[in-house]
């Protein structure tokens, strides 16, 4: 795993509406956040047409966010975010070598982790992610009593990743936890849901994280530019002395410098990329392309 690693990262969201759009209001979360690992050295975002009013704040959870409006009538709108970020490797202990799951969860449930109040509001359910039986039987595997917390944790990734089925036609944006559970199949961002579901249904903090993954075209074929995609998985409180420790139940890994985060929240619709409402428009048509290019450095 190298040390670091630097990617310039284009992200191409573009509309074409069968109907003029009288008046559009929209807000975008695709700027990647300063985290201990993580440095956004530029972003820059262009939107055709060329918006009235445009705004950038930091959300609750910390996120950037962009805000525009149009107020002219358009067929067409396009929202391109560049950024160059640069991924520093995580260094974790060896996960048998991490605090006991139930300390965690009790030292957080009590008060007396030192983080404990920021890491609280992850235990609970959110829109998309309810906490259960259902769950906490499937995670009582993994989470045995006694064992250490990111040895139970990576084995409760990987587990999701051989019992679900990753397919794209299964759910929708807007399928929850509960459901892509039974179906036993969906896409990154259900399988996310399904970890998150699980740890908080043990007690212990849990949140989503949107981003990018780099992809590595298969030996002698070309790298496809726009052929990389956004990316969901699930961010696990390990305690104080272990912090978070993002873990990718879609490809069974602990994350590091292929992944580029981009936002935390409680579930997806905390951090959906782009969202807003328009007047008129008719049937709009949807593409995304997304290119995250490696570089060598940003000088």
């Amino acid at each position: 795993m190298p040390e670091s690693s630097c990617y310039r990262i284009t992200h191409r969201t573009e509309y074409r509406y069968s109907d003029p759009v009288a008046i559009c209001q929209n807000q975008v979360m695709l700027t990647p956040r300063e985290l201990p690992r993580v440095r956004c050295h530029r972003t820059d975002v262009q939107i055709l047409p060329a918006p009235g009013q445009c705004r950038s704040h930091a959300d609750y959870f910390g996120n950037p966010v962009h805000t525009f409006a149009i107020e002219t009538a358009h067929r067409d709108l396009s929202v391109t975010v560049a950024s160059d970020v640069e991924v520093q490797a995580p260094r974790y202990p060896e996960p048998d070598q991490t605090a006991v799951w139930e300390g965690v969860r009790d030292a957080v449930l009590s008060g007396q982790d030192p983080d404990w109040y920021a890491a609280e509001e992850y235990r609970y359910p959110s829109a998309m992610v309810a906490v259960g039986a259902q769950f906490a039987d499937y995670a009582a595997a993994s989470f045995t009593p006694g064992r250490p917390i990111l040895s139970a944790g990576l084995d409760l990734t990987r587990r999701i990743h051989a019992d679900f089925r990753y397919d794209v036609t299964a759910t929708k944006v807007d399928t929850l936890a509960e459901a892509s559970f039974r179906l036993r199949a969906g896409v990154c961002q259900d399988f996310a849901h399904i970890q998150i579901a699980c740890l908080r249904s043990l007690g212990l903090p849990a949140r989503y994280v949107s981003g990018y993954l780099r992809t590595i075209p298969p030996p002698g074929k070309p790298r496809l530019v726009g052929a990389d995609q956004s990316h969901a998985w699930a961010s696990l409180y390990g305690g104080s002395q272990l912090g978070w420790v993002d873990l990718d139940p879609t490809n069974a890994c602990v994350v590091a410098t292929d992944h580029v985060p981009i936002s935390i929240g409680r579930d997806y619709r905390d951090v959906a990329p782009m969202r807003g409402v328009v007047l008129g428009g008719g049937s709009p048509a949807l593409t995304v392309r997304v290119d995250v290019v490696p570089v060598a450095s940003f000088g």
